[in-house]
């Protein structure tokens, strides 16, 4: 069975069908579980991340009952008995981590960092980035995690391009990248990339206008200068 919580949270049958899961309570459980797939989450933190900083009164026990109705409902979709464990210490989604699409993430964006390859870097980014389908961890109240998350997301989108710039496909980034920079306004890796791309695709004028709006905003919104790799 596979799990992806880069998007709506699903858990997939080996056809690649989703199970049932149910409300957002049980689909938050299995997120949580799932970002540490193999190890051991404590109650305490699951509550946590479920219900945020005032959970409600009878949240441990309300979670022991929501963890017996997510093995249920793993159980009538085709998962094997014992997926999700209880321990002294908490509870364990019991899977390999790469049954989960943020683990398969992580481990495909570090062989694409470690691979001197541009074209097998490009690839494996690709690769990594297809693994999301919406925010991570979508309605559960972790903030905190969600927004890792999205810098990872965010990280990988930018060694990607660099990579295609390395190949030369400054032209066809631009379109990306403006949307990028409009996401992100204050980002000055996506900034300089674009002004990188503008100038190798031959459009010079553009590549400075581009540089002049991201050196404004930066004074106006930071009260700062460019970084030396944006300048």
């Amino acid at each position: 069975m596979q799990f992806a919580i880069l998007g709506p949270v699903e858990a997939r049958r080996p056809d690649g069908t989703p199970v049932p899961l149910g409300g957002p309570q049980l689909r938050g459980l299995l997120a949580l579980l799932a970002l540490d797939a193999g190890r051991v989450v404590g109650a305490e933190r699951l509550i946590d991340g479920l219900h945020g900083d005032h959970p409600p009164e009878g949240a441990a026990e309300a979670l022991q009952s929501q963890v017996s109705r997510l093995r249920r409902r793993l159980r009538d979709g085709g998962a094997p008995d014992g997926l999700v464990e209880f321990t002294p210490a908490g509870y364990r989604l019991a899977v390999d981590p790469q049954d989960v699409d943020v683990h398969r993430f992580e481990r495909l964006t570090a062989e694409a960092r470690a691979t001197a390859d541009p074209a097998v870097k490009r690839e494996l980014f690709a690769e990594a980035l297809s693994l999301w389908r919406g925010p991570a961890l979508d309605g559960l109240a972790d903030p905190p995690r969600a927004a890792r998350l999205a810098e990872l997301r965010l990280a990988a989108i930018e060694d990607r391009v660099e990579t295609e710039l390395a190949l030369g496909h400054h032209e066809r980034l631009v379109a990306d990248l403006r949307g990028l920079t409009g996401e992100h306004p204050l980002r000055e890796r996506l900034a300089a990339q674009l002004v990188r791309a503008l100038q190798g695709g031959g459009r010079p004028a553009e590549a400075l206008t581009a540089f002049a709006e991201i050196r404004e905003r930066l004074a106006d919104e930071l009260g700062a200068d460019p970084s030396p790799e944006l300048a």
